[in-house]
């Protein structure tokens, strides 16, 4: 039984509309992100986000209507379930109210539009018409007045009444705006005929109430005077208002306008051809157009004095994310929402444009891949998601709007205040002013040549001071801190000092006796441990005002890169030398030596922050030594004989990180990590988790937990200095390496440290398209490109692996193998794809070792024992991956399978191979070594025997595999090996299926080992055209009954906007056939919708079940950890 929740949910904005609907005063924007429905404000700041809601169903249409008796305005959606509905906001209880349920439009005999759905309402209120199918258009009367009581309330809609029409395949419609109030509606229809000539014509639409029963009738009448033939490149029809009216046809070479009543007919070419994707008006003369390279044009209509138009001008302004849909927010505000870039709000100037907020998008994901970060090194390693030691690297976007995403679970940071633009802070120290308070108030920003001290009042007030408590503000400090006995203790690179708190007068100091500078230091509240001269350590105690403890020296052999003292033990201090790369513990007393622990290689995992924090409740403490090549390690410490166990290795980046403890009560601290990719390093159920937090330039922080910013912490970056508030709920963080091309294939080696990346990149050359394809080798951590290798003219890359080859010397490498295919089949040679094997070498360039023609594009890729699996069109074919001598490779062909049609992905389990077909689902071929001379064999031992459109496939348990099909559905499918009779055996049977609703472009799988008592065994990602990733897992055989039951409750007890029926939404849906509900699926966003309820519902949702609330909560929240 299978289990699926979103970890990123979607990002794709296909549909977006202007309305007032949470005030009458204002408008708001709402955005639909496939299942999900956004609803922003706009703000000088730009545009909030202030509600927003998952439905059951993908969005396809939005609308706006205004009943008579509402103040604000309904909002209209259609799913693509052809399920409608109306909503309006309920202010009391701040969420979406359902007005009225459509019944289901669904019409099994009719041809879906080709174009997509389309909703308009006629410029006169009276009629709302949907475009679903080829050759009908739905009308819903919007009720102009009410007879008697009981009667639809004026402004709301009808019931649907269909009207067939000859216009088959409608590129585009609009209704044209009325010069009289009496005329009836028209609607303008672009389309293509039976000969593929594309045509305008017009319909005027008559509309006869019905009787009693309430079914009336419509007629669209065609008006003979509106006949155009349009350029065959036309896509788009512009309804022209007053004064003017008439309308545009879009073209890709030229623009015409047209007026239905004066047969007036103006056409202008375009000074460049191309393709426009959508349009928005701003004034009655003024229109936004947007085109398929990410332009955004003004076209401007010109009118005589007498209103008859004189013609038009089109002009660049500018260059967006390519555009699905644009919003006019008003005040030279537009909103541009993008499927295959990040949406943006722009500032219209004169002839430009200005991005100034930025929505990111990670759709659609072509392809993925998994950066564990914990995998460098220790025991009991995962990449589970959710510990943010799991990095998932998308190839996102497309062409221009290209890029490599970086998706992480993390914690989010809220600015609370800005101090200043100050650059070259070194570090951070927050002080109390008084030995009685509980909060800070004083900030220490040290510089390398000098201090400023910054004091705050309990309102909220910044001053910077000249002096302060006596502090040296003549040099940096290294480290300043309150000390007991209203004390206040401050290190800088030449003295310690000892400061009277309440006087500023100095206690004590201490120098070095023959004058070396202070590289390190660190303190408690009883000792002082100091690195003096990068060679020897010295020990003070503050308690006698830096009384010398002990003294020793290492020599110039063992250079003191960092030291640390615990804030909780007096007995021992910890020392990291950069000779050996080693840290050792020492006896504070005498300098002993008690345990030295080497961290890595010499010279490059060299210790440069060392730090012990108590993170975990009722665990040993946990020492943190960050080194210089970017890794984190941590052990644990035995807190009787001071052992270190447990080592574990995280990746944070390339260079080294500095970390700081920040306090949060109760004896245990969280740590900060800063570092390209700085991270909060916390306790979460008995586990150390990494998270990611946006704060991508901090170079150093510091607690800062004071009156008016409690909680708080101070955070310094290359440019200013600030206040801010970490969050502490988790969730995804992207960050975005722009390629500008489209990223079709990723692989990523550990090995290499780096991703190789299949792109392809599209540009306009004198009106004419140029596509070329490359492979690039990037930078795993700064995700920086390395080296590319361009594919010939016609070449586009399809697959990319990393596989262990051998390196003509005995032993394996890592080596990147691309699958390509060939736009023009009709080559010289019979060749229409190709197989390329690259090494990177040491200076991390790619060279070309081997390469391969193939009869046929190579769309998937995988190793089996050792030998390369292609999957081409038509067939599986196996290579041996040899050598002639140990410098030249060679590929030869061993076996072969034919497939269906054409395998779409495979994936290999020990020497099977599973593959996912373009129309037959998914067979299962087995691989098997020619003995005694015989060839080696690829043949068929299991199949699905069901017609399905495969998109992806992933094996996920023994004998199990889950596949993906182009309509959205999931099944998980099981082969019965120990079936009684061969068919048995020969048959993959479905044991889960449901519609997920979104296109599935991936699936990979995941290997977390189960806890014990787990409610659900982790196995695998899935990745979508909408920018969706969700985590996939195998629910536990006790609890199996459990959630089926609960999810069943939640769905019948929790209403869903438009009161949509959940089985319903997530049945099982495609071409050849239609289940009622989903099939041993559990939906976790509704499971997780548990903790949201009400304490009255969470009792009537566990009624029966067996269970009692705090037990289902218990399984909630860890299911909610998962992500």
């Amino acid at each position: 039984m299978a289990y699926i929740v979103p970890i990123h949910r979607p990002s794709s904005v296909r549909h977006a509309l202007k309305l007032k609907m949470l005030d009458p005063d204002e408008e708001c924007l709402c955005v639909a992100k496939a299942n999900r429905l956004e609803i922003y404000t706009q703000t000088p700041d730009g545009l909030v986000l202030e509600y927003s809601r998952s439905i059951y169903g993908k969005v396809t249409m939005l609308q706006k209507l205004r009943p008579a008796s509402s103040a604000t305005d309904h909002l209209f959606v259609g799913t693509d379930r052809s399920m409608y509905f109306t909503v309006a906001w309920d202010k009391s209880k701040s969420q979406l109210r359902t007005e009225k349920s459509f019944v289901d439009q669904a019409d099994r005999s009719a041809r879906d539009s080709q174009s997509g759905d389309r909703c308009f309402v006629d410029p006169s209120g009276r009629f709302m018409t949907l475009e679903l199918y080829e050759g009908i258009i739905t009308v819903l009367p919007i009720v102009q007045k009410s007879k008697k009581k009981g009667d639809p309330e004026v402004g709301s809609l009808g019931d649907p009444v269909l009207a067939r029409i000859p216009e088959l395949f409608v590129r585009s419609s609009a209704f044209l705006y009325p010069r009289k109030a009496s005329e009836k509606p028209k609607i303008a229809l672009l389309y293509e005929d039976s000969q593929k000539n594309v045509q305008v014509t017009a319909r005027e639409l008559s509309y006869i109430a019905g009787g009693s029963d309430g079914a009336g009738s419509v007629e669209l009448e065609d008006i003979e005077q509106v006949h155009q033939e349009a350029e065959p490149g036309a896509s788009h029809l512009i309804p022209v208002p007053a004064p003017a009216y008439g309308i545009f046809i879009v073209g890709e070479t030229s623009i015409t306008y047209l007026d239905e009543v004066n047969s007036q007919t103006l056409v202008e070419p375009l000074p460049e051809a191309t393709i426009f994707v959508a349009w928005e008006q701003i004034s009655p003369q003024q229109f936004l157009l947007a085109d398929d390279y990410g332009k955004l044009y003004l076209l401007f209509l010109m009118l005589r004095d007498n209103d008859v138009v004189e013609g038009w001008k089109l002009e660049i302004i500018g260059e967006t994310s390519r555009a699905s849909v644009l919003i006019y927010l008003d005040n030279g505000y537009l909103f541009v929402g993008s499927h295959q870039g990040d949406s943006q709000v722009i500032r219209l100037g004169e002839k430009s444009i200005e991005a100034v907020q930025v929505f990111p998008n990670i759709a659609p994901i072509l392809d993925f891949t998994i950066m564990d970060m914990g995998s460098r090194g220790g025991d009991d390693q995962t990449n589970e998601f959710s510990s943010g030691q799991a990095r998932i690297v998308t190839g996102s976007g497309a062409f221009k709007d290209g890029s490599l995403r970086s998706v992480r679970s993390g914690v989010g940071m809220e600015e609370q205040g800005l101090l200043g633009e100050m650059e070259h802070i070194n570090d951070l120290f927050s002080l109390k002013s008084t030995g009685t308070s509980d909060f800070v108030d004083t900030l220490v920003v040290s510089f390398v040549d000098e201090t400023r001290v910054f004091q705050f009042s309990s309102d909220g007030d910044v001053e910077e001071v000249e002096e302060c408590h006596g502090l040296s503000l003549s040099e940096g400090t290294l480290l300043a801190t309150n000390v007991p006995s209203h004390r206040l203790l401050q290190i800088t690179t030449s003295t310690v000092r000892l400061l009277e708190l309440e006087s500023g007068m100095l206690i004590s100091d201490w120098t070095s006796p023959d004058g070396q500078a202070i590289t390190a230091a660190s303190a408690n509240d009883q000792t002082v441990v100091l690195s003096v001269g990068g060679t020897n350590v010295t020990v003070l105690d503050i308690e006698h005002n830096l009384k010398v403890i002990a003294e020793k020296g290492f020599g110039n052999k063992f250079q003191i890169a960092c030291v640390t003292v615990p804030y909780s033990s007096t007995q021992i201090c910890i020392v990291g030398f950069w000779h050996n790369a080693s840290i050792s513990i020492l006896k504070l007393d005498t300098l002993e030596v008690l345990q030295t622990e080497v961290i890595g290689e010499e010279g490059i995992s060299v210790p440069r922050s060392v730090l012990v924090s108590q993170i975990l409740a009722e665990q040993p403490p946990t020492v943190f030594v960050a080194t210089a090549d970017g890794n984190v390690l941590t052990y644990f410490m035995n807190i009787e004989d001071y052992t270190l166990s447990g080592k574990k290795s995280v990746v944070l980046g390339t260079q080294q990180a500095n970390l700081k403890s920040l306090p949060r009560g109760n004896g245990l601290c969280n740590v900060f990590a800063t570092c390209e990719h700085p991270s909060l390093i916390h306790g979460s159920d008995g586990h150390i988790v990494y998270s990611a937090i946006t704060a991508e330039k901090a170079t150093c922080v510091c607690t800062f937990d004071s009156v008016f910013y409690p909680g708080s912490i101070a955070i310094a970056t290359p440019e200013d200095l600030k206040i801010a508030f970490v969050d502490t709920e988790r969730m995804t963080h992207v960050q975005t390496l722009p390629l500008y091309e489209t990223v079709r294939r990723i692989a990523y080696s550990t090995k290499l440290k780096a991703f190789g990346l299949g792109t392809i990149k599209r540009t306009l050359e004198e009106g004419t398209e140029v596509v070329q394809s490359h492979f690039k080798l990037v930078d795993e951590v700064m995700f920086k490109e390395l080296d590319t290798y361009a594919l010939n003219t016609d070449e586009l890359v399809e697959s990319v692996i990393r596989a262990e080859l051998d390196d003509g010397f005995g032993d394996v490498a890592d080596r990147f193998i691309v699958g390509t295919a060939y736009l023009d089949d009709e080559q010289d040679e019979p060749m229409r794809g190709r197989i390329l094997v690259f090494e990177a070498t040491e200076d991390r360039r790619l060279k070309l070792v081997a390469e391969q023609a193939a009869k046929g594009a190579c769309r998937a890729l995988a190793m089996v024992e050792g030998q390369i699996v292609a999957a081409l069109i038509k067939t599986i074919v196996l290579y041996s991956f040899e050598y002639e001598t140990p410098s030249k490779p060679f590929l030869t062909k061993c076996a072969s399978y034919r497939t269906s049609t054409a395998p779409i992905d495979i994936t290999v389990i020990d020497n099977y191979i599973a593959v996912a077909d373009l129309m037959k689902s998914v067979s299962i071929v087995e691989y098997k070594r020619g003995e005694d001379g015989l060839p080696d064999t690829l043949d068929e031992v299991a199949r699905h025997f069901q017609t399905t459109w495969a998109t992806a496939v992933a094996h996920i348990d023994e004998n199990t595999y889950l596949e993906s099909d182009a309509e959205g559905n999931l099944m998980v499918l099981n082969q019965n090996i120990n079936g009684v009779t061969e068919d048995d055996r020969r048959r993959l049977n479905i044991t889960s299926e449901m519609l997920l609703g979104e296109m599935v472009n991936k699936i990979r799988k995941i290997n977390i080992p189960t806890a014990p008592h787990a409610t659900v065994s982790l196995r695998a990602f899935l990745a979508t055209v909408e920018g969706s990733i969700y985590l996939f897992a195998l629910i536990a055989p006790e609890k199996r009954d459990l959630l089926m039951r609960l999810q069943a409750n939640i769905a019948k007890l929790v209403e869903s906007p438009g009161k949509i029926a959940f089985n319903k939404y997530r049945a099982f849906k495609n071409t050849v056939r239609e289940a009622e509900e989903p099939f041993r699926f559990v939906d976790g966003e509704v499971i997780e919708q548990f903790a949201d309820c009400s304490p009255e519902v969470q009792e009537q949702i566990v009624e029966g079940l067996g269970v009692n609330v705090e037990d289902v909560k218990s399984i909630v929240d860890g299911l909610r950890r998962l992500h």
